[in-house]
C-alpha cells in the first residue's frame, strides 16, 4: 500500500492556507494536519477538504500559537506519527500600524504572531527534520520584510526577522535533503487585507498566490516572490538611496 504524503499547515484558517490545502488534496489523496488556534474554524476547513478528497486522511489540531512550551508539545505529537513530507508555516495578521505606534501591548502582539510564533514553529520542525534527513519547511514572509517602510513598519520588522530566520535555515540544512523555502506574497485578495480592497488596492487572487505557494514547495525553491512581479519592485525599493526614499510616502 503506497504511503499518502505528509502535510502540515500551520494556521490552516488563513485564506491562502486553505486555497493551498485544496490544491494539496485535489492533485493527490494526502495524509494533511490542520493547525489553528480556533477548533470550530479548523474543523469547517478540515470538512470542506474531507468532501474534496475523501481518500485523504484530514486531521484537525488545535495548538496555541505564543506558548513555545505548547508549540514544541504539538510539533512533537505531529512529528511522532512519522517523518513530516511537508510543512507550510502560514499564520499571521495584518496590524494597523497606527495602532502599533499609539499601544505597545499591540505593537507587542503584532511581533509575536508575525515574527516569533513562526520562527518557533519552524524551529521546532526543523529539529525532527534534521533527525530524519527530509521534508520541506515553508515559511510565508512578506514583501513588507524585505525594507522598512512607515506604513507598516513593524509588521515589516516582524517578517524581516522571518525572512533572516529563513536565510540561515537554508545555511543550516544546505547540502542535506531538507528544503527551505521562504514566501514572500505581495498583498493578496484575503479577509486579511479586506480594508486595502476597500481602499482601492489592487490585490492578488488568493488563488493565484496559492498555486505558486504550492508549486514552490513541491520544487523546494528557495524564494519566491508571488506575485513574480514583486521581486523587480522589491529589488528596486531596497536599493533606492535613503536620502531619496526618506522622502517618499511608501
Amino acid at each position: 500500500m503506497e504511503n499518502k504524503k505528509r502535510i502540515v499547515i500551520i494556521g490552516a484558517t488563513s485564506a491562502i492556507a486553505e486555497h493551498c490545502a485544496r490544491l494539496w488534496v485535489q492533485g493527490t489523496t494526502v495524509e494533511l494536519t490542520l493547525v489553528g488556534r480556533d477548533a470550530t474554524r479548523t474543523e469547517r476547513v478540515a470538512a470542506d477538504l474531507r468532501v474534496r478528497s475523501p481518500q485523504s486522511n484530514i486531521r484537525v489540531v488545535q495548538a496555541e500559537f505564543l506558548d513555545p512550551i505548547a508549540i514544541q508539545t504539538v510539533v512533537d505529537a505531529i512529528a511522532g506519527h512519522g517523518a513530516v513530507d511537508a510543512v507550510l508555516i502560514a499564520h499571521g495578521s495584518l496590524p494597523e500600524q497606527s495602532l502599533c505606534q499609539a499601544d505597545l501591548t499591540t505593537c507587542h502582539e503584532a511581533l509575536d504572531i508575525n515574527g516569533i510564533s513562526p520562527v518557533l514553529y519552524a524551529e521546532a520542525f526543523a529539529k525532527h527534520m534534521a533527525k530524519t534527513g527530509h521534508g520541506t519547511l515553508a515559511l510565508i514572509g512578506s514583501v513588507a520584510g524585505d525594507r522598512g517602510r512607515k506604513s507598516n513598519y513593524v509588521y515589516g520588522a516582524a517578517k524581516g526577522m522571518v525572512t533572516r530566520y529563513a536565510q540561515g535555515l537554508q545555511h543550516r540544512f544546505a547540502g542535506t535533503a531538507v528544503k527551505i523555502v521562504l514566501i514572500k506574497p505581495g498583498p493578496t485578495d484575503t479577509p486579511m487585507t479586506a480594508h486595502l480592497k476597500n481602499q482601492g488596492a489592487k490585490l492578488a487572487p488568493v488563488e493565484d498566490v496559492a498555486k505558486k505557494i504550492v508549486d514552490a514547495v513541491e520544487r523546494g525553491q528557495a524564494v519566491v516572490y508571488v506575485p513574480g512581479k514583486w521581486k523587480l519592485i522589491m529589488w528596486v525599493i531596497r536599493h533606492i538611496p535613503a536620502v531619496i526614499f526618506n522622502k517618499t510616502n511608501l
